[in-house]
Formats: C-alpha cells, structure tokens, sequence
C-alpha cells in the first residue's frame, strides 16, 4: 500500500503536469479531457485530509459540470 505522504508528493506532481498538458495540446477535445483529470486529481487531494465535503464539489463541478460546458461549447464552433 502507498504511504499517504508518498500521495502528497504524487498528486500534487500529477496535477502539475496535467495542467502543463493542458496548455501543451492543440486539440481542444484532448485538452479538455487532460483538464478532467486534473480536476480528478485535485478532488482527490482534497479528499486525502480528510475533506470529503470539498472533495465532491471539485469532482461535481470541475471535473463534471465544467467540462461538460466545455465540450458543448468545443462541439458548437467550427473546428479547422
């Protein structure tokens, strides 16, 4: 099993680099997808100290709501 302090190196490290992913992409869609994983990985840190609460929101909101609108808004332009 992984130690929990091990996890607050590797998520926060994780979530760093799904963010410079994010700004790496060209495709929308894939970027859009990498900013859901790295909502992912944020409510899991927030889950970690015992924030269970803040945790669903983040999940509920940034990683679903949020990119929902995203991909609407993607699929509604025309793409070159």
């Amino acid at each position: 099993m992984i130690e929990p302090g091990a996890l607050h190196i590797v998520i926060p490290t994780l979530i760093v680099v799904c963010a410079l992913l994010v700004a790496i992409f060209k495709d929308l869609i894939v970027a859009v997808i990498t900013l859901a994983a790295m909502s992912l990985l944020l409510a899991l840190e927030f889950y970690l100290p015992q924030a269970p609460d803040v945790a669903i929101a983040e999940a509920g909101v940034g990683a679903a709501l949020t990119i929902t609108i995203y991909v609407i808004a993607i699929r509604a332009t025309k793409r070159m």
